[in-house]
């Protein structure tokens, strides 16, 4: 998952990998970036190699790359691999004991290096992410810590906000699309950006899907806050047909809460959320988000 907790201050910067390995973080908050010994840099080299890796042998390398997390000395730089590679862990269906795993391992550290709140007081970003993979990826965690449960809480208000959210936005074409004049139908709304690595690879699938359960009244909406004549561009090169809308302002986003992308909700016929995503999902893991609205 491609985080924009830090990255709304720095959108400026290119996002060459976009978790950066805190890189981004650490710039945000005025550190140095960090110095990684021989060991930890082994395992840096193989997290950043992870997205080009392909889907049927990243699942066992992810596992083997938490265990080799654990075995590091506690401290800022374990604790920012096991952080980076959860966020890399959902991209995708990797199965149920690769992301148990390292859940395990992100709870280890977080035991051994505890972090504090955010200025502001919302619970440091390992925490968050903890938190989704136990919420959404349905895996365990012995965390039992105050921020761990404020960010549980975090993201508790954020499904209610999610619940009343509406927008009307226009689409490429400059036609509006409001998603409460939309009950009746089967709504996935999806969240997204063409410098998104998991963003650009699940598109092909939420398109096939689109067409398949068009009769069925499915319908695909993906938002972007981007310049439309990047994003025209890019939905021309890649022959991507149901509509993409434009969130200038970013108040969808905000709406949803979104704090990193893709992310993805389903809306059944009754305008009610019944699914959602944290990050890249296969077509597989799509259709049972769908069938969740009843959609098969």
């Amino acid at each position: 998952m491609t985080d924009l907790r830090h990255a709304r201050s720095l959108r400026n910067l290119a996002f060459l990998f976009c978790l950066s390995f805190s890189v981004v973080s650490a710039v945000a908050a005025q550190e140095k970036p960090p110095v990684y010994t021989s060991a930890e840099q082994s395992i840096v080299d193989e997290i950043k190699s992870l997205r080009s890796t392909p889907d049927s042998e990243r699942g066992p390398k992810t596992t083997t790359l938490a265990f080799e997390v654990r075995t590091l000395p506690a401290g800022p730089n374990k604790l920012r691999l096991a952080y980076n590679l959860a966020n890399l862990s959902t991209e995708g269906d990797f199965g149920r004991v690769t992301l148990q795993t390292v859940a395990d391992t992100l709870t280890q550290t977080l035991i051994e290096t505890p972090q504090p709140a955010d200025k502001d007081g919302t619970p440091a970003a390992q925490y968050v992410t903890l938190a989704r993979l136990v919420r959404y990826e349905h895996v365990t965690t012995t965390l039992d810590t105050p921020q761990y449960a404020k960010a549980t809480a975090e993201l508790e208000a954020n499904e209610a906000a999610v619940a009343k959210a509406d927008f009307t936005l226009k689409d490429l074409d400059g036609k509006e699309w409001t998603l409460s004049a939309l009950r009746g139908k089967v709504v996935l709304v999806n969240f997204w950006a063409t410098w998104c690595p998991p963003c650009r690879k699940e598109m092909p699938d939420l398109d096939a899907l689109s067409k398949r359960f068009a009769a069925q009244g499915l319908v695909v909406l993906s938002i972007s806050d981007e310049e439309p004549p990047k994003v025209a561009a890019w939905i021309r090169d890649h022959s991507i047909t149901y509509p993409i809308l434009l969130d200038p302002a970013r108040k969808a986003n905000e709406a949803f809460r979104i704090e990193g992308i893709p992310q993805s909700f389903v809306f059944n016929r009754e305008g009610k959320v019944v699914a959602q995503s944290i990050d890249m999902r296969t077509q597989k893991q799509f259709l049972e988000m769908l069938a969740a609205a009843d959609l098969k």
